[in-house]
């Protein structure tokens, strides 16, 4: 009697790996993003935003003569600058997730995906 495994449990065992395999490059893929520091910006560089890989903001910088400007704008371009970093992450994090399944993932697809 034979102790060799049939071909389908030896595909099973291959399936099992490889899955454990993908599952530790997500979860490197995953540490890495969280570790990552972008820099958002907008008005030229004007306003520059230092964010985590986790979405957190860690410094925000402003030239001095953007504080001349009028409320209005200082706020839009604090916004604009924050988006830039976070399409920076996902753009980041998209690119990686790629890498990994071979196939290029939509816009939107990686959200919530570090938190």
């Amino acid at each position: 009697m034979s102790t060799k495994p049939t071909n389908e449990k030896l595909g099973l065992n291959d399936i099992m790996k490889r899955a454990q395999e993908m599952q530790k490059k997500l979860q490197d893929i995953q540490k890495q993003v969280a570790e990552m520091e972008v820099i958002g910006q907008s008005g030229g560089g004007a306003v520059k935003i230092v964010m985590t890989g986790q979405h957190y903001a860690k410094k925000v910088t402003l030239d001095p003569n953007v504080l001349k400007e009028d409320k209005s704008i200082i706020e839009d371009l604090i916004a604009a600058a924050i988006n830039d970093a976070t399409d920076k992450i996902e753009r980041n994090l998209r690119d990686k997730m790629g890498s990994l399944t071979g196939i290029k993932l939509p816009e939107g697809f990686s959200e919530d995906t570090t938190r």
